[in-house]
């Protein structure tokens, strides 16, 4: 079933209106220069094949909890579901009227023969990527089941969805329901590695970006390659302690804003860190987190996280410090707003666990990187280039077996290049004789917003000066100021002894990778670059006391 053109024209016209109304507002409207935005996402299974569950209680209790409050909440329904009156007609009788409903793209057996494909799976919904997700089948295959999907939606509800979601979406699936349905908004799951089957690894931290056509994980550079759904992170990870959870072993561990974990977001505790870290701390273009639950966690086990959550929400909500609202209006609001994916931040200066950690988290359309502290001893833990001719591994073929994997191009990658008591990083250090030694701060970082897509972050050294980071979209500058800055230093990227990195080159001024069969690079500017005498080790040298690494050449090249 395809949408007529006068369908699009009506999306976009809604989104030039929208646009309007917002430059209308202007500065003072709805914290529009910094919005801190909450969407409220329920997704809705119509089996759980694990375990003998109430699927139908948490939605009505959900749905309950948001009239109560006055919370816009998003319903995204899989088709099991869709197909199932005691899920559907509960939503069309007691859905708020600021509600919406959407898809949630997990593929089961009742859509797949309805449209006359072979289900493989070993039960009427399997979570194995090969059965479970659209990346599982042909993409021919896929757009039979979209365009079933899309058909029965409409059959049920009257309209079609403006917003769809799940863990892993492929760049097929949102190019097509984009060109043929003009959904408006999608959501997939937060960065994880090996975690129920599927990782997703470098990609933006939090917040939304407009993936590249190519690869719906991966934020465009152009917009002659972008796809114009903006995608948003689900579950709003802990951005101190998700990270490390698991180096050493195959899979991560959850540490998210899901009422059903502790700690996460079934500890009051903790949810009053992560409010205030996301709220109160700099963001840059806007703060974001996804609040909510699927249902077959079932309600015993989600209902005190969740009613803690809901409760505070409305008070933050009510105290004019957050806009709550659902997925296809924050949809709206970026595109309004943004022509390109905006440059965000995640900055935690205090650690839920009351240790002595930090982490700041800077993303642009060009890159990512994450500055870790524990203690006095800090590290880049994270660097990740973008590129949007990287093509994901189904855009053409599907997925063989129960896991899949979505990436970006990495240039440090601090969990899968550690082991369990030798951490990777890229570190500043001293030399003396020969040697170095790291360059330790002292107290709590500075951070600051420099610009609307800048952020600076000062820290004073525990050997005398000041280490300035100044993060911008295509640059990436460290520099020692101070009369007691020491005067020969450098960075240091290393990795644990026995893994295999993808540098295939140490030039003088960078280094050269392949990853997946695609060349990068990183550009190291003036600095001088060489290999260390350690195999596990390349040393970049600094230039008149700074050294800047620079993400825009090559940026959509391969």
């Amino acid at each position: 079933m395809r949408k007529p053109q006068s369908y699009r024209r009506k999306v976009s016209g809604l989104l030039l209106s929208l646009t309007g109304v917002l430059a209308l507002a202007g500065p003072g409207g709805a914290k529009e220069e910094t919005a801190d935005i909450v969407n409220i996402i329920n997704f809705i299974r119509g089996v759980e094949p694990r375990t003998q569950m109430d699927l139908v209680e948490p939605v009505r209790e959900q749905l309950a909890l948001g009239k109560k409050h006055r919370l816009p909440t998003t319903w995204l329904i899989q088709y099991d579901a869709l197909i199932k009156p005691e899920f559907t007609d509960l939503l069309k009788r007691e859905m708020n009227a600021g509600d919406e409903i959407g898809a949630w793209l997990e593929v089961v057996q009742p859509q797949v023969e309805a449209a006359g494909l072979k289900w493989r799976g070993r039960f009427p919904w399997d979570w194995h990527t090969d059965v479970g997700f659209t990346q599982g089948y042909a993409v021919k295959d896929r757009i039979k089941l979209l365009d079933l999907y899309m058909e029965k939606f409409q059959e049920v509800f009257g309209k079609l969805p403006e917003s769809v979601g799940c863990w892993i979406l492929d760049a097929p699936t949102l190019n097509h329901l984009r060109d043929e349905y003009g959904i408006i908004a999608a959501c997939n799951c937060k960065d994880q590695s090996g975690t129920d089957g599927y990782t997703l690894w470098g990609g933006y931290w939090n917040q939304a970006y407009y993936p590249s056509r190519l690869n719906a994980y991966m934020p465009a550079q152009t917009k002659a390659r972008q796809l114009d759904v903006p995608v948003f992170r689900m579950l709003g990870s802990d951005p101190v302690h998700q990270y490390d959870h698991g180096i050493g072993t195959t899979w991560q561990g959850v540490v998210t804003l899901e009422p059903v974990y502790r700690p996460g977001g079934g500890d009051p505790s903790w949810v009053d860190w992560f409010f205030n870290t996301n709220f109160n701390r700099p963001s840059l273009g806007f703060s974001y987190m996804q609040a909510g639950q699927e249902n077959s966690f079932g309600w015993p086990a989600m209902s005190a996280g969740l009613i803690d959550q809901y409760a505070k929400l409305a008070a933050l909500r009510d105290e004019g410090k957050i806009r709550v609202e659902t997925l296809a209006a924050s949809g709206q609001w970026f595109a309004s707003k943004y022509e390109t994916t905006p440059a965000t931040a995640v900055v935690a200066m205090e650690d839920a666990a009351e240790e002595a950690n930090r982490s700041i988290w800077y993303e642009s359309r060009f890159y990512r990187v994450n500055f870790s502290w524990e203690r006095d001893r800090w590290r880049i833990r994270d660097l990740h280039r973008f590129n949007e001719n990287y093509e994901e591994r189904y855009l053409h073929r599907r997925v063989e077996g129960p896991t899949a994997i979505y990436d970006t191009l990495p240039v440090l990658d601090g969990f899968h290049w550690s082991r369990q008591g030798e951490l990777a990083g890229i570190r500043a250090v001293v030399h003396e004789k020969g040697e170095s030694r790291p360059l330790l701060t002292k107290g709590e970082p500075r951070v600051e917003e420099t610009s609307p897509e800048s952020l600076a972050i000062t820290c004073n050294l525990a050997a005398g000066g000041v280490l300035r980071v100044t993060c911008e979209p295509t640059r990436l500058h460290l520099q020692l100021t101070g009369d007691a800055a020491p005067a020969d230093w450098g960075l240091e990227l290393g990795w644990a002894d026995g893994v295999k990195i993808p540098v295939t080159r140490v030039g003088r001024h960078g280094i050269d990778f392949r990853h997946e069969g695609f060349s990068y690079s990183l550009d190291c500017g003036s600095s001088g670059v060489s290999r260390a005498k350690d195999a596990n080790r390349i040393s970049i040298g600094s230039t008149r006391g700074s050294v800047e690494f620079d993400f825009a050449s090559g940026s959509s090249g391969s």
